[in-house]
């Protein structure tokens, strides 16, 4: 398999590449040069399959040429074994007829970004023995990306992460996890500004070809395709164990990067049989505002009850962009130097219906938020986090309710959005029990201001440059 940039200019690479190096070189993402395609038949065989054997079919073509069957199998094998605390790793729960939640925070940091990163870190371990190589991971994140990322590469010999995080902006539980780690191979990094700030931060630091160079970096954000690539698998899993191929689905996703959903995109562009896919926002609905108005324009980012989607710069859209414009990577650049130079950009009609015609979206604010939340609980006796909430907010008011089964991911577990969850529902949720001293544990972070040049020099220091 081989991958090309969004904007067209850049080298073709193999996945090995494009893994360990994130961000393509002109400023693009990499995607597949082709989508596989499995049939009907290809499909019905993942029935009665573990995830792992799932995970399998659908990621070995992403790999090819890359990564050997025995390899990948091992992989797989030891990411969706023990670290996953329940035995279906992505369990499907029924809410009513026709609504379901596909909970998502069985793995070791309680949220959906496990299920990649914790195979990412055994991408980034196997490439760089090969190769003899060391690596400096540099993300960013709005909550749990942060902590996923490091729980996969902590204490990893070729490995040094520097991962940032909007300071104040993020849960309590959702930090702990990150400062809590205290591996010497581990940097947290509280930035003064947004997530979009430290987004940005990072894109400027990958843009920076002589820096990028001289560190080895290497990112384990969505922009890095192996993160998206790892998420397609649980569609797979949850349209067969509701009938798939011979039944068509829709799901409702929460998302602020786009990344989550894309994925999704790409399962049904594999060939599963979704109907429809939701994308489900808080008031940061830069993505519901792009679909309903064509305009893509980023405002003022919003603390909510969701901060995982707090976000006004969502980077993998540019990834339907680049399908939007029939792989056309002149006009993605176009499109994207408009929103560096105006902080927005219109999509032509042609490309604005292509896009209504793949997605639905809707925006929901925090009071709705926790009234769903409430009704849920006093309905069901189920605790959603605030993440889930929205998506189920939005499969209400934006998927038919009787036409095909209608899958909500459930993102994060309850209990890194407690103060929401009591807030909203009057109870506490409890830490599970590898976790049950968290807030005793040390933590270990730096404050630095939103400043690229401040940044650089952090990591050349902690790199003994």
């Amino acid at each position: 398999m081989k991958y090309i940039s969004t904007r067209g200019k850049a080298d073709v690479l193999d996945f090995e590449g494009v893994t360990l190096t994130g961000l393509a070189r002109d400023g693009g993402l990499y995607v597949p040069e082709e989508i596989p395609s499995f049939t009907a038949e290809d499909i019905r065989s993942m029935r009665g399959l573990s995830y792992a054997d799932v995970a399998f079919k659908v990621i070995q073509p992403f790999v090819a040429g890359s990564v050997s069957d025995v390899d990948l199998k091992k992989m797989l094998d030891a990411t969706y074994g023990d670290a996953f605390r329940h035995n279906a790793v992505a369990p499907i729960v029924q809410l009513s007829p026709n609504d379901w939640l596909l909970e998502l925070f069985h793995g070791p940091t309680l949220a959906f970004k496990d299920f990649a990163l914790q195979l990412l870190g055994r991408f980034f371990d196997h490439f760089t023995e090969k190769r003899d190589e060391q690596l400096t991971i540099l993300g960013a994140t709005s909550g749990d990306t942060g902590s996923a990322a490091i729980e996969g590469c902590r204490g990893r010999d070729n490995v040094r992460i520097y991962m940032l995080h909007p300071k104040d902006r993020v849960s309590d539980v959702q930090r702990k996890q990150m400062t809590t780690v205290l591996e010497p191979n581990v940097v947290n990094i509280a930035v003064e500004g947004t997530f979009d700030d430290c987004q940005a931060l990072v894109k400027a630091c990958f843009n920076d070809l002589a820096f990028r160079d001289k560190v080895g970096l290497t990112a384990v954000n969505s922009i890095n395709w192996a993160r998206v690539m790892a998420q397609i698998v649980y569609y797979f899993t949850s349209a067969v164990a509701l009938g798939a191929p011979d039944r068509k689905v829709s799901y409702s996703v929460p998302t602020g990067n786009f990344g989550d959903i894309f994925a999704g995109y790409i399962a049904k562009n594999m060939g599963l049989p979704i109907e429809t896919l939701a994308i489900a926002t808080n008031s940061n609905d830069i993505l519901a505002r792009t679909l309903n108005t064509g305009t893509y324009a980023s405002g003022e980012t919003h603390a909510t009850l969701s901060p995982s989607m707090d976000i006004q710069v969502s980077s993998n859209f540019e990834r339907l962009i680049f399908d939007l414009t029939g792989r056309d990577g002149d006009m993605v650049q176009s499109y994207m130097d408009s929103f560096v130079k105006d902080k927005s950009f219109s999509l032509s009609p042609d490309h604005h219906a292509i896009l209504k015609d793949n997605f639905v979206a809707d925006r929901v604010d925090d009071a709705t938020t926790k009234a769903v939340m409430k009704r849920i609980f006093e309905e069901n006796g189920y605790i959603s986090d605030p993440h889930t909430a929205v998506g189920i907010e939005v499969a209400r008011t934006s998927l038919d309710s009787s036409a095909v089964p209608n899958i909500t991911l459930s993102t994060a577990h309850p209990v890194k959005f407690g103060a929401a969850v009591e807030e909203a529902c009057g109870v506490v949720p409890n830490l599970p029990q590898h976790m049950a001293d968290l807030y005793e544990r040390e933590e270990r972070f730096e404050v630095l201001p939103n400043d690229k040049k401040t940044l650089q020099r952090r990591i050349l220091e902690g790199n003994g440059s």
